[in-house]
């Protein structure tokens, strides 16, 4: 498609309401994902260090002997 100005082109024969939106909605859908997901990757990143910290407690708790 050929537009001659700049407001034809965000007018898009009629339909640029519809067409942006589509877009907007689609953008923020995209970075409503990336930033859960994110948040999900750290949350569980921190889980598995601190599991980790807890086995290495484990491990170091049974090589200490008992004191009677």
């Amino acid at each position: 498609m050929h537009f001659s100005s700049m407001n034809e082109f965000l007018a898009m024969g009629g339909y640029g309401l519809y067409v942006w939106l589509s877009f907007g909605l689609g953008l923020l859908s995209v970075a409503v994902l990336w930033l859960s997901s994110w948040s999900t990757k750290k949350s569980l990143f921190q889980q598995a260090l601190k599991e980790q910290a807890r086995q290495q407690r484990i491990q170091q708790a049974k090589q200490q002997p008992v004191q009677p």
